[in-house]
């Protein structure tokens, strides 16, 4: 049984198009990230993605293409299919982070999952609060850096070097892939505060 996981974050027709900046940048991701996510499957590693559904009533609500974004049974909603295979998990969260009232790390835990590895968009905010919170419950943490995106690349430089300075292992995803091949271990690296 595999004790790795990769989780995503917002793969989202209506979050992806909602600006033409985001669009840009996760188009430019897609092909190195389609790419892991299949080699995480060939090498028998599960993948996970976190789907934002905004509960109704919820301030942070926006339009795209005149509907609220990310309603559940939508098809702006859905995980975007070059990102999703029939053997994917799909976990409904409400907010930002990944864990936060979801049944995320019960299920983890029933697939014996020991080591993450973080994706998706936006850097600085779903993935952070996700990796963080992975932190804390103790799993080993990585960070695909090829495989998230933040519309501006400021905001992806500050989030990885905070992530990689305090909860997770920050690398491509080729060489994440190698260090699986390798069966290296896969503890996250972090660098502790003085």
């Amino acid at each position: 049984m595999s004790s790795i996981a990769v989780l995503t974050n917002d793969l989202q027709r209506d979050l992806v198009i909602s600006r033409p900046e985001r669009e840009a940048v996760v188009a430019a991701a897609t092909p190195a990230y389609v790419k892991f996510l299949e080699g995480i499957r060939e090498r028998g590693h599960h993948v996970v993605h976190l789907q934002l559904i905004l509960l109704p009533g919820d301030k942070h609500i926006e339009y795209v293409e005149g509907h609220p974004q990310a309603q559940e049974g939508t098809e702006g909603a859905a995980i975007l299919p070059e990102f999703l295979d029939e053997r994917d998990v799909v976990v409904t969260k409400h907010k930002d982070s990944g864990f936060y009232e979801t049944d995320l790390h019960e299920r983890l835990q029933e697939l014996g999952i020991e080591t993450l590895i973080v994706t998706g968009m936006q850097t600085q905010i779903c993935v952070q609060t996700t990796a963080a919170d992975a932190f804390f419950r103790g799993y080993n943490v990585w960070v695909a850096s090829d495989c998230v995106v933040s519309t501006r690349e400021e905001d992806k430089k500050r989030a990885l070097d905070w992530m990689a300075g305090y909860c997770a292992s920050v690398a491509e995803s080729t060489e994440i892939l190698a260090l699986i091949d390798s069966g290296a271990d896969m503890t996250s690296q972090v660098a502790r505060v003085p």
